[in-house]
């Protein structure tokens, strides 16, 4: 019922992943460096994927993540080549790195169940243009949102309590942002 640690890690022409629905984990790295992955279809039983572990899954462009999932591990689509992505209402938190250098990322739906957005979570996504945080969001962690260069507008939400130091650093496309009262700490 688990795919293990970096199982198939480095399976440079592996392009398509079908998993049974007896399948509940991913572990880290399983599927990390696996260029020309493209096509992924999860089971409907998956509760947990590890970190990193479609890290580098340079062809993988879209993703259907199941509503089942409970944990999703830092950086688990770093440097993917995703360009929309919905978050399921299962997780509460976008953990660190989560779409660091997902380069051509378009969309972004976050739901109401996330209160916290990760350090460098969607560093250097220079394709998203804006992006709409939910009143659940409480945090935004360091470098959130850094170097984001096409980012024109972002909703934050009169719920955010603290935005954390280069959150939107080298968001050179923003062209205003409203802070919401409920802010008490900018770093």
């Amino acid at each position: 019922d688990r795919i293990s640690y970096s199982a198939f890690y480095g399976c440079e022409s592996l392009t398509t992943v079908t998993m049974p629905n007896t399948i509940k984990s991913i572990g880290g790295e399983a599927f990390r460096e696996c260029f020309a992955l493209n096509s992924i279809t999860m089971s409907d039983q998956l509760t947990d994927i590890g970190s990193l572990a479609f890290h580098d899954c340079a062809s993988l462009q879209s993703i259907t993540l199941p509503n089942t999932l409970t944990s999703l591990g830092w950086g688990a689509f770093c440097r993917a080549d995703l360009t929309s992505v919905t978050i399921p209402s299962s997780l509460t938190t976008i953990e660190s790195r989560m779409f660091e250098d997902c380069k051509n990322l378009t969309s972004v739906t976050i739901p109401n169940s996330i209160t916290s957005i990760g350090s460098s979570a969607f560093l250097r996504c220079e394709s998203l243009e804006s992006i709409s945080i939910p009143n659940s969001v409480k945090i935004i962690e360091n470098s959130a949102f850094e170097n984001c260069s096409s980012l024109k507008s972002i909703n934050l939400p009169n719920t955010l309590t603290k935005i954390d130091y280069h959150a939107f650093y080298g968001c050179k496309a923003l062209t205003s942002i409203n802070i919401p009262g409920s802010i008490t700490t900018i770093e």
